[in-house]
Order: structure tokens, then C-alpha cells, then sequence
């Protein structure tokens, strides 16, 4: 039997378009931060969208409450409820066969505290399926990551901006500017890991404060807006492929412009209609 070259095992062993009949697992977020392997994360609400990013090879999507503002039409994700999550986190799973699903827990549902965050969490891995939950939270939310994870929840966490918290702070501020906001950044980041968390999200946290969180840590970061040196990079879907309309954060990059191209489709199956060309004879049934 012929042997895999070192090339093809280290295909093997990688997040990011590795092969493989099983999903991702915390372990295998773990094993690629030790191997030094950065990795990509995108945002996913339904089955379709989320089967194109398992396909690319996408390890890691999150539903993420970020669904209020880009799915749900809500102006932020506040309003988004533990139902919606729900319904959208199953179709993800059910649209995926090998990336890791994270369904995030929304404003309201881990507030109250370890016991409140057990029930929300327990409805996202039994009635969605999800593989893990992301809460946001540090020192905070320390109490509750502890107990999901000893009930064997994965969680991941969110520190720095955190956007269930926009009404406290008059709108999407970058986090940790300053002595005493850096270090209690570093605090927060600590406090979730020591508590069990297997990777810790960092949004809108200048970059040399990012890259000091990712050194002191041993779980991976993931930076929206957190700079290079993070482990892993997340985006919002919408935002990555030009669907979302408006003046995007100013770290988000842009790989297509779909709204223009599905505005484009849509113009042209209109004027078809209009104009008699559809449909034609090739779509007629006689």
C-alpha cells in the first residue's frame, strides 16, 4: 500500500481545504494553533450558502447574531432571539458535512448567568446540532463559559467590541485603546481561556494589542478587525462577498460585488418577462 507523501498528510492535518470524511472539532482548532496554521471563518444562516463555503472548505462558520443586521432586517442584533438562532443554526448543520458549526447565543439568553447560558446553549446543540456556541463576554462571562464547557459545550468567546453591547456604548467604538483598556482586555481574554474556552474572538482591538492577546494564549484568536497576527480571520458573509448595502467597517474586504451581479440577474429576468423573451419555447411543456 502506497504511503501519503508529507505533502499529502500535511493536506491531511489542514483546516482550510483539508480532506476528510468527519467534521472539524475543537481538537483539530487546537492541533492548528500548535502547528502555527492560520485559518478562515465565515458567517452562515441557511443551508445553501453554508453547503458553497463546506464545499470551499471553509473550516468554521458561525451562525452568528450578526444575522439581525444581514438577515433579518433588524438595525442591529439585539432584537435577534434564541428561536431565530436556532432555526437558522440547523440548516447550517444540515447544509454542511465537514465544517464546524458555532451557533452564537443572542442578547438575553446568558445574561442572567452559568445556569440561563446552560439551557440557551443546550437547545443550539441538541435541537440545531451545532458543534460548539460564542458568547460574548470576558472576565463577565467567565462563570458561564466554565459551566458549559464542563457540561460539554465547546464555547467559543468574544471580547473586545462586542455588539450585543452597542446601546452601553453609543455605537461600535474600537476596544483596548489605553493603558487600563488593554490590560483589561488581556484580562478578559485570560479569564474566558482559563474558564475553558477553545478559541477567543477578537473584534475591533488595535493590532498591536491583538497580537500581544494572541502570544499570551494558548487557544486561537480570531480577529474581525484585530489585524494579522490573530490565528484565524473571520468575516461577516455579506460584507466579504458585496452584499451588503451601505458603508461597510473599515475591516472588511470585499472578494465579489454580489449585490450588483444579483441585481444585474434580476433586471434581466425582468425585462425577459416584460418583453416576451421568457419564457421561451426550451422552457414551455406541451
Amino acid at each position: 500500500m502506497t504511503q501519503p507523501s508529507p505533502a499529502q498528510k500535511s493536506v491531511a492535518k489542514s483546516l482550510y481545504g483539508g480532506s476528510g470524511s468527519r467534521r472539524i472539532t475543537v481538537r483539530d482548532i487546537a492541533a492548528a494553533k500548535e502547528r502555527g496554521e492560520k485559518w478562515p471563518m465565515l458567517t452562515a444562516y441557511d443551508a445553501m450558502t453554508a453547503s458553497v463555503f463546506d464545499e470551499a472548505g471553509i473550516p468554521v462558520l458561525l451562525v452568528g447574531d450578526s444575522m439581525g443586521n444581514c438577515h433579518l432586517g433588524y438595525e442591529s442584533t439585539v432584537p435577534v432571539t434564541l428561536d431565530e438562532i436556532v432555526m437558522l443554526s440547523a440548516a447550517v448543520v444540515r447544509g454542511t458535512t465537514r465544517s464546524l458549526v458555532v451557533g452564537d447565543l443572542p442578547f438575553g439568553t446568558y445574561q442572567e448567568g452559568a445556569v440561563q447560558a446552560l439551557r440557551s446553549a443546550t437547545r443550539l446543540v441538541k435541537e440545531a446540532g451545532v458543534g460548539a456556541v460564542k458568547l460574548e463576554g470576558g472576565e463577565r462571562s467567565a462563570d458561564q463559559v466554565e459551566l458549559l464547557v464542563s457540561s460539554g459545550i465547546p464555547v467559543m468567546a468574544h471580547v473586545g467590541l462586542t455588539p450585543q453591547s452597542v446601546n452601553a456604548y453609543g455605537g461600535y467604538p474600537v476596544q483596548g485603546r489605553g493603558e487600563e483598556a488593554a490590560q483589561q482586555l488581556l484580562r478578559d481574554a485570560k479569564a474566558v481561556q482559563d474558564a475553558g474556552a477553545f478559541a477567543v474572538v477578537l473584534e475591533a482591538v488595535p493590532a498591536e494589542l491583538a497580537a500581544e492577546v494572541t502570544r499570551s494564549l494558548g487557544v486561537p484568536t480570531v480577529g474581525i478587525g484585530a489585524g494579522a497576527d490573530c490565528d484565524a480571520q473571520v468575516l461577516v458573509w455579506t460584507d466579504m462577498a458585496g452584499m451588503t448595502a451601505g458603508r461597510l467597517p473599515k475591516f472588511v474586504k470585499q472578494y465579489l460585488q454580489m449585490r450588483e451581479l444579483l441585481g444585474g440577474a434580476a433586471k434581466a429576468f425582468a425585462e425577459d418577462v416584460v418583453g416576451g423573451a421568457f419564457p421561451a419555447e426550451e422552457h414551455t411543456f406541451h
